[in-house]
Protein backbone atom coordinates (compact mmCIF):
# COMPACT_ATOMS: atom_id res chain seq x y z
CA UNK A 1 0.00 0.00 0.00
CA UNK A 2 2.74 2.48 0.99
CA UNK A 3 4.72 1.60 -2.15
CA UNK A 4 1.66 2.21 -4.33
CA UNK A 5 0.99 5.58 -2.68
CA UNK A 6 4.62 6.57 -3.16
CA UNK A 7 4.40 5.63 -6.84
CA UNK A 8 1.18 7.64 -7.27
CA UNK A 9 2.83 10.66 -5.67
CA UNK A 10 6.21 10.48 -7.42
CA UNK A 11 4.88 9.86 -10.95
CA UNK A 12 3.80 13.52 -11.07
CA UNK A 13 7.31 14.67 -10.20
CA UNK A 14 8.96 13.09 -13.26
CA UNK A 15 7.23 10.31 -15.23
CA UNK A 16 4.00 12.26 -15.74
CA UNK A 17 5.07 15.85 -15.03
CA UNK A 18 2.22 17.75 -16.71
CA UNK A 19 3.83 20.28 -19.09
CA UNK A 20 6.81 18.15 -20.12
CA UNK A 21 5.51 14.57 -20.17
CA UNK A 22 1.75 14.97 -20.61
CA UNK A 23 2.04 18.32 -22.46
CA UNK A 24 -0.94 19.71 -20.51
CA UNK A 25 -1.60 23.11 -18.96
CA UNK A 26 0.55 25.01 -21.44
CA UNK A 27 -1.57 28.18 -21.61
CA UNK A 28 -0.87 29.31 -18.02
CA UNK A 29 2.69 28.00 -18.10
CA UNK A 30 3.43 30.32 -21.01
CA UNK A 31 1.40 33.27 -19.77
CA UNK A 32 2.21 33.60 -16.06
CA UNK A 33 5.87 32.62 -15.91
CA UNK A 34 7.41 36.06 -16.41
CA UNK A 35 8.49 35.90 -12.77
CA UNK A 36 9.08 33.32 -10.06
CA UNK A 37 6.46 34.94 -7.83
CA UNK A 38 3.73 34.50 -10.45
CA UNK A 39 4.83 30.92 -11.12
CA UNK A 40 4.77 29.95 -7.44
CA UNK A 41 1.36 31.60 -6.98
CA UNK A 42 -0.19 29.80 -9.95
CA UNK A 43 1.50 26.54 -8.95
CA UNK A 44 0.07 26.75 -5.43
CA UNK A 45 -3.40 27.47 -6.83
CA UNK A 46 -3.22 24.43 -9.13
CA UNK A 47 -1.99 22.19 -6.27
CA UNK A 48 -4.96 23.27 -4.14
CA UNK A 49 -7.47 22.71 -6.97
CA UNK A 50 -5.97 19.36 -8.01
CA UNK A 51 -5.84 17.90 -4.51
CA UNK A 52 -9.29 19.19 -3.56
CA UNK A 53 -11.02 18.12 -6.77
CA UNK A 54 -9.32 14.69 -6.80
CA UNK A 55 -10.38 13.98 -3.23
CA UNK A 56 -13.97 15.19 -3.73
CA UNK A 57 -14.44 13.33 -7.04
CA UNK A 58 -13.07 10.18 -5.42
CA UNK A 59 -15.41 10.65 -2.46
CA UNK A 60 -18.45 11.10 -4.75
CA UNK A 61 -17.47 8.59 -7.47
CA UNK A 62 -20.15 6.05 -6.54
CA UNK A 63 -22.85 8.75 -6.50
CA UNK A 64 -21.94 10.58 -9.74
CA UNK A 65 -23.80 9.03 -12.71
CA UNK A 66 -21.41 8.14 -15.52
CA UNK A 67 -23.49 9.97 -18.15
CA UNK A 68 -23.01 13.34 -16.46
CA UNK A 69 -19.61 12.78 -14.88
CA UNK A 70 -17.76 15.40 -16.97
CA UNK A 71 -20.29 18.10 -16.01
CA UNK A 72 -19.96 17.04 -12.37
CA UNK A 73 -16.16 17.17 -12.61
CA UNK A 74 -16.35 20.72 -14.01
CA UNK A 75 -18.60 21.79 -11.12
CA UNK A 76 -16.24 20.25 -8.57
CA UNK A 77 -13.16 21.87 -10.15
CA UNK A 78 -14.99 25.22 -10.49
CA UNK A 79 -15.86 25.11 -6.78
CA UNK A 80 -12.22 24.74 -5.77
CA UNK A 81 -11.13 27.39 -8.28
CA UNK A 82 -13.66 29.81 -6.78
CA UNK A 83 -12.35 29.06 -3.29
CA UNK A 84 -8.72 29.62 -4.32
CA UNK A 85 -9.67 32.81 -6.21
CA UNK A 86 -11.43 34.23 -3.14
CA UNK A 87 -8.51 33.26 -0.88
CA UNK A 88 -6.06 34.98 -3.24
CA UNK A 89 -8.24 38.11 -3.36
CA UNK A 90 -8.34 38.15 0.45
CA UNK A 91 -4.69 37.37 1.27
CA UNK A 92 -2.51 37.94 -1.82
CA UNK A 93 -4.35 40.65 -3.74
CA UNK A 94 -1.34 42.00 -5.70
CA UNK A 95 -0.55 38.46 -6.92
CA UNK A 96 -4.23 37.93 -7.74
CA UNK A 97 -4.09 41.03 -9.96
CA UNK A 98 -0.95 39.79 -11.72
CA UNK A 99 -2.39 36.34 -12.46
CA UNK A 100 -5.68 37.83 -13.64
CA UNK A 101 -7.87 35.67 -15.86
CA UNK A 102 -5.57 32.66 -15.57
CA UNK A 103 -6.91 31.76 -12.11
CA UNK A 104 -10.51 31.20 -13.30
CA UNK A 105 -9.16 29.42 -16.38
CA UNK A 106 -7.91 26.61 -14.11
CA UNK A 107 -11.52 25.34 -14.43
CA UNK A 108 -10.93 24.37 -18.06
CA UNK A 109 -7.31 23.39 -17.58
CA UNK A 110 -6.90 19.81 -18.79
CA UNK A 111 -4.94 18.71 -15.72
CA UNK A 112 -7.70 18.80 -13.02
CA UNK A 113 -10.35 17.48 -15.43
CA UNK A 114 -8.00 14.83 -16.80
CA UNK A 115 -7.03 13.59 -13.35
CA UNK A 116 -10.67 13.51 -12.23
CA UNK A 117 -11.59 11.38 -15.26
CA UNK A 118 -8.49 9.20 -15.51
CA UNK A 119 -7.72 8.63 -11.84
CA UNK A 120 -9.98 10.02 -9.09
CA UNK A 121 -13.19 8.60 -10.58
CA UNK A 122 -11.68 5.10 -10.49
CA UNK A 123 -9.68 5.13 -7.24
CA UNK A 124 -10.02 5.70 -3.52
CA UNK A 125 -9.54 8.93 -1.58
CA UNK A 126 -5.95 8.41 -0.37
CA UNK A 127 -4.49 7.36 -3.76
CA UNK A 128 -6.41 10.25 -5.38
CA UNK A 129 -4.93 12.64 -2.81
CA UNK A 130 -1.41 11.33 -3.56
CA UNK A 131 -2.00 11.58 -7.32
CA UNK A 132 -3.29 15.16 -7.09
CA UNK A 133 -0.53 16.27 -4.75
CA UNK A 134 2.25 14.74 -6.86
CA UNK A 135 0.97 16.12 -10.16
CA UNK A 136 0.27 19.51 -8.58
CA UNK A 137 3.76 19.79 -7.11
CA UNK A 138 5.26 18.62 -10.42
CA UNK A 139 3.29 21.31 -12.24
CA UNK A 140 4.31 23.95 -9.69
CA UNK A 141 7.98 22.94 -10.07
CA UNK A 142 7.68 23.23 -13.86
CA UNK A 143 6.14 26.70 -13.60
CA UNK A 144 8.78 27.81 -11.10
CA UNK A 145 11.70 26.50 -13.20
CA UNK A 146 10.42 28.23 -16.33
CA UNK A 147 9.62 31.38 -14.37
CA UNK A 148 13.12 31.43 -12.86
CA UNK A 149 14.85 31.10 -16.23
CA UNK A 150 12.66 33.75 -17.85
CA UNK A 151 12.97 36.20 -14.93
CA UNK A 152 16.74 35.80 -14.51
CA UNK A 153 17.58 36.28 -18.19
CA UNK A 154 14.68 38.56 -19.10
CA UNK A 155 14.79 40.94 -16.14
CA UNK A 156 18.08 40.19 -14.37
CA UNK A 157 16.22 39.42 -11.15
CA UNK A 158 15.19 36.38 -9.13
CA UNK A 159 12.03 36.74 -7.06
CA UNK A 160 12.36 40.49 -7.51
CA UNK A 161 15.98 40.65 -6.28
CA UNK A 162 18.81 41.75 -8.58
CA UNK A 163 21.04 38.87 -9.69
CA UNK A 164 23.51 40.65 -11.96
CA UNK A 165 25.39 43.91 -11.68
CA UNK A 166 24.30 47.28 -13.08
CA UNK A 167 25.98 46.61 -16.45
CA UNK A 168 23.69 43.63 -17.18
CA UNK A 169 21.53 44.09 -20.28
CA UNK A 170 18.29 42.09 -19.85
CA UNK A 171 17.36 39.75 -22.68
CA UNK A 172 13.83 41.19 -23.09
CA UNK A 173 12.88 38.44 -25.54
CA UNK A 174 12.67 36.03 -22.60
CA UNK A 175 9.77 37.85 -20.92
CA UNK A 176 7.76 38.13 -24.14
CA UNK A 177 5.40 35.42 -25.44
CA UNK A 178 7.87 34.09 -28.08
CA UNK A 179 10.53 33.77 -25.37
CA UNK A 180 8.15 31.62 -23.33
CA UNK A 181 7.68 29.27 -26.30
CA UNK A 182 11.41 29.04 -26.99
CA UNK A 183 12.27 28.47 -23.33
CA UNK A 184 9.56 25.83 -22.94
CA UNK A 185 10.75 24.10 -26.12
CA UNK A 186 14.33 23.99 -24.85
CA UNK A 187 13.18 22.63 -21.50
CA UNK A 188 11.10 19.95 -23.27
CA UNK A 189 14.20 19.03 -25.28
CA UNK A 190 16.32 18.70 -22.13
CA UNK A 191 13.60 16.64 -20.38
CA UNK A 192 13.33 14.27 -23.35
CA UNK A 193 17.11 13.93 -23.57
CA UNK A 194 17.45 13.20 -19.85
CA UNK A 195 14.49 10.81 -20.01
CA UNK A 196 16.08 8.81 -22.83
CA UNK A 197 19.40 8.65 -21.00
CA UNK A 198 17.65 7.41 -17.84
Amino acid sequence: MAKTLTQEFTKGLWAEIPPFRLVLGLCPILAVTKSVENAIGMGAAVVFVLVGSNVLVSLLRKIIPSKVRIACFIIVVATFVTVVELLMQAYTYPLFLKLGIFIPLIVVNCIPLGRAEAFAYKNGIIPSFADGLGLGIGYAMSLTALGAIREVFGSGTFYGNQVFGPSFQPFNFMIEAPGAFVCLGLMLCVMNFVGKKA
